[in-house]
């Protein structure tokens, strides 16, 4: 089967990778990392989440961030909502794209959102019908799709259900995630095949946690099913508060070097990439998790 030509990566490192650092990440560095990565090339960069200091105290400052942002033309700064007040900060906030998040079991649900799957999909519907009526673009995300920390495997099924609520209200592109990083190349394809009998590949994105060391894999996988859209973290960078042991998203780095293997453009330029990476790193005080960036600093060091 043939690769997609083009992949567009969405990068969520200052969302995804920073909402569980336990010490307060100043709102100049989550601005500076954005900015770094818009002048990467990056076209998309899930820029923060509007949800309850309460529960993610990491993104209390979501307003300032999206005032401080120099926007860049051709790239797009979706923020995370999980309900109408969310929504509304965001529309206050000048977001032009917004992301909602449901998740494929009910347990995983209720720990994450504090509601069932048929309460969370009744809450997006709102925000979806206020988002497209004010011109917002709406993308969907589905939590735990290829394994769940409290019910363990998923059934193709109790994905697709989501994702045919998730296109009926009308979301523009819908991620699958692995979550905990349980994920395998087979279940990814079949997971992928049977949502996409119902939503086309090219709506469909990816977004594989790393734990099993089978993100990358589960990424080509995705390619031959004809997705051509993936969220990665910066530097490896995250986590999920609800699923102990989930490492973070599949490094940036390490997806890009392997689409500039195969040839596919992404318009990314892979040093300035790792620059943002070693920037982000520097501040958190720890070592990528990129092999890319690590092994690419290493014969650089050695040149």
């Amino acid at each position: 089967m043939s690769l997609p030509k083009r992949v567009k990566l969405v990068e969520v490192g200052p969302r995804d990778g920073l909402q569980n650092e336990a010490m307060p990440v100043a709102t100049a560095v989550k601005v500076e990392l954005i900015h770094r990565l818009q002048d990467a090339g990056l076209p998309v960069i899930e820029a923060t989440a509007f949800v309850s200091p309460k529960w993610v105290p990491q993104m209390a400052d979501s307003a300032q961030v999206m005032a401080a942002i120099h926007r860049k033309p051709g790239v797009s700064y979706p923020v995370l909502v999980p309900n109408r007040k969310g929504l509304d900060a965001a529309l206050a906030a000048g977001a032009r794209e917004v992301v909602v998040f449901g998740a494929a079991t009910e347990t995983f649900s209720r720990k994450n959102t504090n509601c069932s799957i048929a309460e969370g999909l009744a809450r997006f519907s709102e925000v979806c019908q206020e988002a497209l009526a004010r011109g917002l673009k709406v993308r969907g995300d589905i939590s735990v799709c290829l394994g769940c920390p409290y019910e363990g495997e998923v059934e193709p099924e109790a994905v697709v259900r989501i994702a045919r609520e998730l296109d009926a209200m009308g979301c523009y592109e819908i991620t699958i995630a692995d979550t905990i990083g349980t994920g395998t190349p087979g279940r990814t394809r079949a997971v992928l095949e049977a949502v996409m009998k119902h939503v086309s590949a090219d709506r469909l994105a990816g977004h594989f946690h790393d734990t099993y060391g089978q993100a990358v894999a589960n990424v080509y996988a995705a390619l031959e099913c004809g997705v051509a859209t993936f969220d990665a973290s910066v530097a490896g960078l995250g986590g999920c508060p609800y699923a102990k042991g989930a490492t973070g998203n599949v490094a940036t780095e390490d997806v890009l070097y392997m689409l500039d293997g195969l040839d596919i453009e992404t318009g990314v330029d892979i040093g300035k990439l790792i620059a943002a990476g070693e920037y982000i790193c520097g501040v958190l005080g720890r070592p990528t998790h990129s092999k890319a960036a690590r092994a690419l600093a290493a014969k650089r060091e050695t040149a």
